[in-house]
């Protein structure tokens, strides 16, 4: 009888870690990377943050990821600006429900700006990078959500970085946010020759379906964020496929 349950224990034993290591199992591990660089004011601030928010509470959004096969994703969120300037400001989180992502909404809500620095996208993709190097979640799917309102003014080149991130495994996506009113003193910056977009798919984006949604100004933030993470949801459920920049 001792024999017995010395067995029966053993055998638990080994399927515990099995169980726990299916439980740590999401359809995808994202980052949603945000600018706060200065050349976004407290308005364009506030109006970035709620479209985040409202693109959690989204019903489509919530649908796309309730279709995976496990039916949840892990999510990060960190902000940016200049070199050495990242922060997470809401940790890795399990996103499968509306409950869930109302919680991570109502955090990123109450949380302060981090930074009024320069712009340094690579060294958004360099943070972000470790952030999922370090996911308590397993994922086939690694992908960095990288929004802003100009170009790579800090730091190393951004190509480079993104470079490193697509021979890891990782896709990078990018949301260019237009500005009607470029800066007077460095109007290149938000609107580089050929456009903040074709900026984003020349040196910024990368990776297995890599993809470009813009928003025209940051009013139209909210709904190009609500269809970016439906597509990189969506995408999740995908076979591999090669970057498209």
């Amino acid at each position: 009888m001792r024999l017995v349950r010395i067995s029966l224990a053993l055998l638990l034993a080994c399927l515990a870690p099995a169980r726990t290591f299916a439980a740590d199992k999401v359809d995808l591990l994202l980052v949603l990377a945000a600018d706060v660089s200065r050349s976004i004011d407290a308005e364009k601030f506030q109006l970035q943050r709620n479209g985040y928010v409202a693109a959690l509470a989204n019903q489509r959004v919530l649908d796309a990821i309730a279709s995976g096969r496990y039916g949840r994703i892990g999510l990060t969120f960190v902000e940016w600006s200049g070199v050495g300037n990242q922060k997470v400001v809401i940790g890795w989180t399990m996103v499968g429900d509306a409950m869930a992502a109302r919680s991570f909404g109502d955090r990123l809500l109450e949380a302060p700006r981090s930074f009024w620095d320069r712009t340094s996208i690579s060294g958004a993709i360099e943070f972000a990078m470790a952030q999922l190097a370090s996911a308590p979640y397993e994922s086939a799917r690694r992908t960095i959500d990288v929004s802003g309102d100009g170009t790579n003014n800090a730091g190393r080149d951004v190509a480079t970085l993104r470079d490193q991130a697509v021979a890891k495994g990782i896709t990078i996506n990018g949301l260019p946010i237009l500005s009607a009113n470029p800066m007077s003193w460095n109007p290149d910056h938000t609107n580089p020759p050929g456009g903040l977009a074709n900026y984003y798919r020349d040196n910024v984006i990368g990776g297995p379906m890599a993809f470009v949604r813009v928003a025209k100004d940051f009013n139209a933030f909210g709904d190009a964020i609500v269809e970016k993470m439906i597509a990189e949801v969506s995408q999740a459920h995908q076979p591999r496929q090669r970057a498209a920049r």
